[in-house]
């Protein structure tokens, strides 16, 4: 008689399943980042394209300058665009095709709007310490995008995307300095009859310096905070 060998059966594998992608509009965020993005640019384009000096926020010291910050203002709206679209996850994860290429586009025209944007802050009408923050926003705009393009190049993609959420912190930094500027002047009213003496110029001009700095501090800081929140989650989860 033959006996019969069995051999011991482990348990069955275990079957992970992916983790369901996250709809696009359960993404809370997307839509007012596209609603503020296009009713800026909506306000502040035209102005530029339209060759109107007169539409310019900016006091102009020549034609020379709104030429240069009409070309500014032109590629800056292809990278407020570029940001958006980047960020988008569900475009990253169904469109890598789409997220590189924008994200290209949005290197190559960083490079001259920031430029720009570093002349430009020489040559506003604006007091010393609001050319400095202008300028300083200019030249880490610079450098931070291409610090991600060289993380990016190099494969570190991890390091890739901090650098860019620092850029893009900063690209939009001119949509909240409009509301800065605006909470700061309301801020300030009490103080005008007082400190400014009924001077409501030097009211905004004080005003709009400050939101100059705020504007992109404050996003770099809050970037900052997403970058580290995120970090921890990660080695949590990875314990």
């Amino acid at each position: 008689m033959t006996r019969a060998t069995l051999t011991p059966q482990g348990p069955p594998p275990v079957t992970v399943e992916p983790p369901a992608r996250t709809p696009w509009w359960r993404r809370p965020w997307i839509v007012p980042l596209w609603a503020l993005c296009g009713a800026f640019l909506l306000w502040r384009t035209p102005a530029c394209l339209g060759f109107t000096p007169e539409a310019s926020l900016v006091v102009l010291r020549s034609h020379t300058h709104y030429l240069l910050l009409s070309a500014h203002v032109v590629m800056g709206t292809v990278t407020m665009v570029c940001c958006c679209l980047q960020v988008w996850p569900w475009l990253r994860t169904t469109r890598p095709a789409v997220h590189r290429l924008t994200g290209r586009i949005y290197v190559i025209v960083v490079v001259p709007a920031a430029l720009l944007a570093l002349v430009s802050s020489v040559l506003q009408d604006v007091p010393v310490p609001g050319r400095i923050g202008n300028a300083t926003l200019a030249v880490l705009w610079l450098v931070t995008t291409l610090a991600g393009y060289r993380a990016a190049r190099r494969r570190r993609f991890a390091e890739h995307r901090r650098w860019m959420l620092r850029s893009f912190a900063l690209c939009f930094s001119i949509v909240v300095n409009r509301l800065w500027t605006g909470v700061l002047v309301a801020a300030l009213q009490p103080a005008l009859e007082g400190y400014y003496g009924g001077d409501a110029q030097a009211l905004f001009v004080d005003a709009g310096v400050a939101g100059i700095w705020i504007s992109w501090v404050v996003n770099l800081l809050v970037v900052e905070w997403w970058i580290e929140r995120g970090s921890r989650v990660r080695r949590a989860v990875a314990r």
